[in-house]
């Protein structure tokens, strides 16, 4: 591993800048560090959901992603690196299979919510979500590896579908959507 920060202030940020990971200095609210920040506050998401009783396969599944998602925020600190491959993306369609076969099917818009672990990984896909639209909008105006856009596209729908599994394994059924009727 390289160079490892022995002090963590260094006072270069304090006129509004950030280094990215190649030196270039680049301002703290560019489309670049608004794209990894927001990879950077999901994986955080993520680790608060971690912290929670978890069945042990979605527990490894979710450590897994931290990883991948650490490399993805490195791979957005650096312009014209590469790290996520269509690997990444297969790999968590094959996981989405295997936990989405067991669930029933949706036939109705579910509200975020049920056991605390399904609520919590609600708000990571909407994270993810936020994160998948910072990371587009820097490929309009930079170029970007699209698989990052795909990985996370695939991801929130992971997330999706680990929030519903959680419910299913505490025994608590997702929420449905009740439309308001017509008030005519």
């Amino acid at each position: 591993m390289g160079h490892r920060l022995s002090k963590i202030y260094t006072r270069t940020g304090d006129d509004g800048t950030t280094g990215l990971g190649d030196g270039t200095r680049v301002a703290k609210d560019s489309l670049r560090v608004e794209a990894y920040g927001t990879v950077d506050e999901l994986n955080s998401v993520l680790g608060v959901l971690l912290s929670q009783k978890l069945p042990p396969e979605v527990n490894d599944y979710l450590t897994k992603t931290q990883h991948t998602l650490f490399e993805l925020g490195g791979e957005l600190s650096v312009p014209h690196r590469v790290v996520i491959t269509e690997g990444d993306i297969a790999g968590l369609e094959t996981i989405l299979d295997k936990l989405n076969a067991d669930l029933s099917p949706l036939k109705e818009f579910i509200l975020p919510g049920g056991c605390p672990a399904a609520a919590t990984c609600h708000l990571a896909r909407t994270v993810c979500r936020r994160a998948e639209r910072g990371v587009i909008r820097l490929s309009k105006t930079e170029k970007i590896n699209q698989n990052a856009v795909k990985y996370l596209n695939r991801l929130s729908d992971f997330l999706f579908v680990v929030a519903r599994y959680l419910n299913a394994q505490a025994g608590q059924s997702d929420i449905q959507w009740q439309p308001r009727k017509n008030q005519e």
